[in-house]
């Protein structure tokens, strides 16, 4: 796969004079969305000080106001948006993924299939909402993989009996062939509890997690540090979670610079990324052009798709049965 700095290069000279015609879209669009946002608000607040008096009398108004005001930028955004961003990801991403491998498939408005997201058995709820965007899929060194960003949702009911819906995750989550039908499942959880409480309570809160398998504990101190592990089989576990692959995983987590997840079942490897955010959504108030921006875009791309080489998925550690 072809580095990082390769792909800056490709960003800033083949993909460049479209990123400038982009920018200039770009700013145009930035300024229609704040000239609409702020005679809306002159609009609103003109409107509640007309009724002043009734207003002043039930303050819920004023929140109903609010919420309205911030829910109508939203949709307008998504709507004004909607051209520019296709746009972009057609002219930019998809190059881009093209350019790491020209096999890979790039399908915006598709995403992993909620069977995957329920079989990982990373998260312990299954989502009543469930959406995504940017599906990548194909084969690197022989490998099938996949990824997208996922959105997932549980539906909740308030004290009052309103609905409400929680987050159970957003980011980027990948499906990628592992080289062994695992009879157990495996899972690898970001260690929380030893982190906030300390080795001797954080141990006993790990090894009493009624809502999961049982935890496994780990030769690899860095590893342990970082992670916690429950599995249906403890040897099968440090069979999978060698030393070497331990050690990537950690890199890994490293390269993300974000919160990750991964989990072994039925001869898959499952990775979620938590980042609350669309990975390749463009800002419409940042420039394409600034370097931070663009590398944000090109180590997701090179992180998602270089897992086969950083977690070595294509050597065949073990026969598939």
């Amino acid at each position: 796969m072809k580095s990082i700095s390769k792909l800056t290069d490709f960003y800033y000279t083949t993909l460049y004079p479209t990123l400038k015609k982009l920018d200039k879209e770009r700013e145009h669009l930035r300024y229609r969305i704040i000239v609409i946002s702020v005679i809306m608000a002159i609009f609103g607040i003109t409107l509640l000080f007309g009724f002043k008096e009734f207003v002043f009398d039930n303050p819920d108004i004023i929140i109903f106001f609010c919420t309205g005001y911030i829910g109508l930028n939203a949709i307008i955004y998504k709507i004004l948006t909607k051209k520019y961003t296709k746009k972009f990801k057609n002219s930019i991403i998809q190059p881009l993924i093209k350019e790491i491998d020209d096999t890979l498939e790039y399908i915006p408005q598709l995403y992993v299939s909620s069977h995957h997201f329920n079989r990982s058995q990373i998260f312990l709820k299954r989502p009543d909402k469930y959406s995504g965007n940017d599906l990548v899929r194909g084969k690197i060194d022989g490998v099938d993989i996949e990824f997208s960003d996922i959105y997932a949702q549980k539906r909740d009911k308030t004290s009052d009996s309103k609905q409400r819906y929680e987050t159970i995750f957003r980011g980027l989550f990948i499906v990628s062939e592992f080289n062994k039908n695992f009879k157990a499942r495996t899972v690898v959880l970001p260690d929380m509890a030893q982190n906030s409480f300390g080795d001797i309570v954080g141990n006993w809160i790990q090894s009493n997690n009624i809502n999961r398998s049982e935890l496994v504990k780990m030769d690899n101190s860095e590893f342990e540090k970082e992670f916690v592990v429950y599995s249906t089989d403890q040897i099968e576990a440090r069979y999978i979670l060698t030393p070497s692959l331990m050690q990537k995983i950690v890199e890994f987590k490293k390269g993300s610079k974000h919160p990750i997840c991964l989990s072994f079942v039925g001869g898959n490897i499952y990775i979620a990324i938590k980042s609350n955010k669309d990975s390749f959504e463009p800002s419409v108030f940042r420039s394409l052009l600034k370097y931070k921006i663009a590398m944000q875009y090109i180590n997701t791309l090179h992180l998602s798709i270089g897992i086969i080489e950083e977690l070595k998925l294509n050597q065949k550690l073990w026969s598939k049965r």
